[in-house]
């Protein structure tokens, strides 16, 4: 199949109120700016306008601003890179034209750029999480065994070694170079009790390697480039990770799962969790985890997740179900890059 002009440009259009909505208008103007500029003259224009599959569903959008974003960020151009944050706005005429030239200019790598899938790891949706893992820890008594699929770079799997701020409460290593305070909306959420990480592990069909330069590059292209605070986050995250020499698999999640699964221990909780990547899965691929974690046994076993709910657009629900009983409570609403939590328990 392949997409009408028509279907592109709604996904772009769609695109740029999301990035309204999470806090990035200068990513917003860029989704509007581009179609006047995009045509059948450059490789990665024609592309574009004949994209085989569905432009909403493989996130061409985003794969384009990440390829325009690396190449500001390598220092490949210095006349779109003083269009970009933190310089002075310029107008929009102005910066169309100097869109349209560094399209032109780096046509091939930016062609190049259309072929790899959007890949984030957007650490402040550790603070969205963790009140899940310390109410697991803190209602089973055990130590945690950790496993994360759709992992990306798997910097959330050192969510311990951050530290986070809650209004007055406070959690987590006072030295770490992460710190995360989002905004509470009501009550903060409890942040005592026992919580200790057994082990960690994760997975992704395309882990990123963050020892390998040009990964890391790639990865900070798809933060939006006047998010400079994510930016640093994803930075400080990315040292913690190497030297914790994090390690990933790459495998479906599913057959990840049922592998580790497999040798848990039964003195340690096992605790399945991931962040706004559930949506992108095949539903065969979903159904099996579920049964999976259904058909597990009685050894004690969570499952956390960050999530939209029933298509919601406007925040994720933090949902938690435990075994043996198979209980499933919502513990809070949050938002989806982790600027706002709100706590739903007691």
């Amino acid at each position: 199949m392949v997409a009408s002009q028509q279907e592109v440009w709604a996904h772009f259009a769609a695109h740029a109120e999301a990035c309204e909505r999470l806090g990035s208008p200068f990513a917003a103007r860029i989704c509007r700016l581009l179609p006047q500029i995009l045509d059948n003259s450059t490789v990665s224009g024609s592309h574009i306008l004949s994209w085989p599959g569905d432009p909403q569903d493989d996130g061409v959008v985003i794969r384009l601003m990440g390829a325009l974003h690396a190449v500001v960020l390598s220092g490949g151009d210095a006349q779109l890179a003083n269009a970009y944050p933190p310089y002075g706005e310029v107008s929009d005429e102005a910066l169309l034209d100097v869109l349209s030239a560094a399209i032109r200019r780096h046509d091939v790598r930016i062609h190049q750029g259309l072929d790899s899938p959007p890949q984030t790891n957007e650490v402040a949706r550790a603070a969205m999480l963790l009140p899940g893992f310390l109410a697991i820890g803190s209602e089973t008594g055990m130590p945690l065994a950790i496993r994360e699929i759709g992992s990306s770079a798997g910097l959330n799997l050192y969510f311990d070694r951050f530290h986070y701020r809650y209004g007055e409460l406070c959690w987590g290593e006072e030295g770490s170079p992460v710190r995360l305070a989002p905004q509470l909306r009501g009550n903060a959420p409890p942040l005592g009790g026992f919580m200790e990480v057994a082990s960690r592990r994760g997975c992704d069909i395309a882990p990123v390697d963050i020892n390998d330069e040009g990964e890391r590059l790639r990865l900070k292209s798809f933060i939006w480039p006047d998010q400079t605070e994510r930016l640093a986050r994803l930075e400080a995250a990315m040292a913690i990770a190497r030297q914790a020499r994090v390690t990933l698999r790459r495998a479906d999640a599913a057959e990840f799962l049922a592998a580790e699964l497999a040798e848990r221990k039964k003195d340690q909780v096992f605790v399945l969790f991931h962040s706004v990547m559930w949506q992108y899965m095949p539903q065969e691929t979903q159904r099996r985890i579920e049964n999976l974690l259904d058909s597990a046994g009685e050894v004690p076993l969570a499952w956390l997740r960050m999530e939209p709910v029933a298509g919601n657009v406007d925040f994720a629900t933090l949902r938690l179900t435990m075994w043996p009983a198979g209980e499933t409570r919502d513990l809070a609403r949050c938002d989806f890059h982790g600027r706002w939590l709100e706590w739903l328990e007691g």
